[in-house]
């Protein structure tokens, strides 16, 4: 029994069909013999009807109906049986009134209809399961004919060897409007509705391609700090603030040098300008009205947004390799832009791009110099100011061994390597080796060993390993923590996360030293502010270079206040950049215990500091 409702079972339709056959003169059989007759053949319908059929036949009724084509089911004859509503709007007539038509009968010609009647015999007689005749011309009720695509095809029927046509029409006109939307949508911006990069690339290549009469200049603007109204105001509003960058771009560029305007990225446009008058003050005063006008806030959502954009520009030079190499050209002046400061444009300078591309290659190797042993340990030695001839600590660093362009100190790599992620495994190899080094030197001297001091990158010292990875150092070493000095400024100490001096104060409590690098009273109150664990501080800066030479009354009282701060914390304080023994006398007559500097040795290898540790152990 079906629930109050749902469709009828089988039952309730065997009983609805015997009671009506019970009712009609001429029928003797019993209503309940009538019912079992009947609900055997529903079961046997049943079997034939799976419900894979039944999902199959709603399949096809659904495409049927709902196709933007037009569909005509006929039968083995050719005779419509069914018409969708996109055939009857196609030749403006009604489902209704195309029933019981021949297909042929659709042609507005008798050579159209010739050709769809030599289709069906061709379906009925040959193994082909679908033709197709273009340009064929079909009635239509008010405009007479119309030129259409039809292709007809055959589907298989309810019995072997049977089967019926059908007929398949589109209107050629829409034929071409749908190519020509899909022509748009796939070289143009969804969002924005600026023609995207290929679209870019197709026309910066043809300008490449045209007489040297006409002058080309390619711009690559990106907007400053895109992410931040991103993540701060939704993906909603940035698509908004997008697509006014997008209108605003266009306003000031488009009429102007034959300017074409396009989006390239998420948050990057390019723009192209040609012209026989063009130049580069024309180019760099449209740019500049640009950035200009994109820092107007547009209203949003209740928010006042302004953008600010950096653009690199290329005028009047043809690099060579094409639309490809042009862009590249643009992109490192975007990216000179940013690095200078952001909100401005740049232009491509070749000269400075050979000296980048030198750059790039270095950084682009850095990892397999690494692994190829190219890097080793360089080492700055802080000496006690009572005992020049004794080594406090050695501040270990990196020098590049490079096969080519030979030695290179760390201010040369490691603003690459922060480009390229290489931070992260340069400062990992320098720990390791540094606390292998000082474990010889233990071996070897014993208490005369110096503690090794060395300044993490960033990224490592804020990561969430860092803890575990200098224990397991130490320990591989056997080491105490105490061995090891990790020296900080106060902009690496205080991140966004304080990542830094969680890490920090942890390795703190293990018995590492932290050293804190100062340049002024500001910096030194930060100890007691946060209740730092530091125990050393190197004064740095002007604050030692005002001692060098001729020092006034007001240095002299600045860095023994320093000084007299220092002691009162309990701190040790040392100084780096000291530059002669005068130097390091000044600074030890005001408190400064240790020093490092020129007057010691601005750099030394490993065999070096063993030499002066053995001479101190002597």
């Amino acid at each position: 029994m079906p629930e109050p409702g749902a469709a009828p079972g089988l039952v309730d339709v065997a009983r609805k069909f015997a009671t009506t056959l019970t009712d009609t003169k001429g029928v003797t059989l019993p209503p309940a013999e009538l019912e079992r007759l009947l609900l055997s053949f529903a079961e046997e319908v049943t079997e034939v009807v799976t419900p894979a059929y039944e999902g199959a036949v709603l399949r096809f009724t659904t495409l049927f109906s709902s196709a933007p084509i037009g569909i005509a089911l006929a039968d083995p004859s050719g005779v419509i049986m069914e018409a969708n509503a996109a055939l009857a709007k196609l030749l403006s007539s009604t489902q209704s009134r195309l029933h019981g038509r021949h297909l042929a009968d659709l042609a507005a010609t008798e050579h159209d209809a010739t050709r769809i009647r030599s289709c069906l015999a061709r379906l009925g007689t040959t193994e082909i399961g679908r033709l197709t005749e273009r340009g064929v011309h079909l009635d239509h009720s008010q405009d007479g004919s119309i030129t259409t695509n039809v292709t007809l095809a055959r589907l298989p029927g309810d019995r072997p060897d049977t089967h019926f046509p059908v007929l398949m029409a589109a209107d050629t006109d829409d034929l071409h409007l749908l190519g020509e939307r899909l022509l748009h949508q796939n070289v143009h911006d969804a969002l924005t509705g600026l023609p995207n990069s290929q679209a870019f690339a197709n026309r910066v290549e043809a300008a490449l391609g045209a007489p040297r009469t006409e002058e080309i200049a390619l711009v690559y603007l990106d907007i400053d700090g895109f992410k931040v109204i991103n993540d701060g105001l939704g993906a909603g509003v940035a698509d908004q603030v997008l697509k006014e960058v997008a209108g605003k771009l266009s306003a000031t560029f488009t009429g102007h040098h034959d300017g074409y305007v396009a989006r390239l990225s998420g948050d990057g446009f390019g723009v192209l300008m040609r012209g026989e008058d063009l130049t580069t003050q024309h180019v760099v005063n449209l740019v500049e009205r640009a950035l200009e006008d994109l820092n107007e806030a547009v209203y949003l959502g209740g928010h006042g947004i302004g953008v600010s954009a950096s653009a690199g520009i290329v005028v009047g030079g043809r690099p060579g390799g094409g639309h490809t190499e042009m862009r590249r050209a643009a992109e490192l002046a975007l990216h000179r832009a940013k690095e200078r400061g952001k909100a401005r444009w740049m232009l491509f300078d070749p000269s400075e791009d050979a000296r980048d591309r030198s750059r790039y290659q270095l950084a682009a190797v850095i990892a397999g110099a690494l692994e190829n042993g190219e890097f080793s340990l360089i080492y700055q030695p802080t000496v006690k100011l009572s005992k020049p001839d004794e080594i406090a600590a050695v501040n270990a660093g990196l020098r590049w061994n490079h096969p080519e362009k030979g030695e290179l100190d760390s201010e040369d790599f490691y603003p690459l390597a922060q480009t390229t992620g290489m931070t992260v495994p340069l400062g990992k190899w320098l720990l390791a080796e540094s606390l292998a080094a000082t474990a010889r030197w233990r071996a070897r001297f014993g208490e005369a060993t110096p503690d090794v001091c060395i300044r993490l990158p960033k990224r490592l010292a804020s990561d969430d390993d860092l803890v575990m990875l200098v224990k397991e150092q130490l320990d591989r070493h056997n080491l105490p923590a105490k061995a090891l000095r990790l020296c900080v400024d106060r902009q690496s100490m205080f991140d966004d996360e304080n990542e830094v001096y969680d890490s920090f104060t942890v390795l703190a409590d293990l018995g590492a030293q932290l050293v804190l690098t100062i340049s002024g009273s500001a910096d030194l109150e930060l100890i007691p502010q946060f209740d730092l664990p530091v125990r050393h501080v190197i004064l740095s800066g002007p604050v030692v270079d005002a001692l060098a030479d001729c020092p006034t009354e007001a240095d002299l009282r600045h860095l023994r206040q320093l000084v007299e701060r220092g002691k009162e914390l309990n701190l040790r304080i040392g100084a780096e950049g000291v530059r002669s023994a005068e130097h390091a006398a000044r600074l030890r007559q005001l408190g400064v215990l240790a020093a490092r500097g020129s007057f010691v040795a601005d750099s030394a290898t490993g065999d070096e500091v063993d030499e002066m540790i053995e001479r101190h152990a002597g």
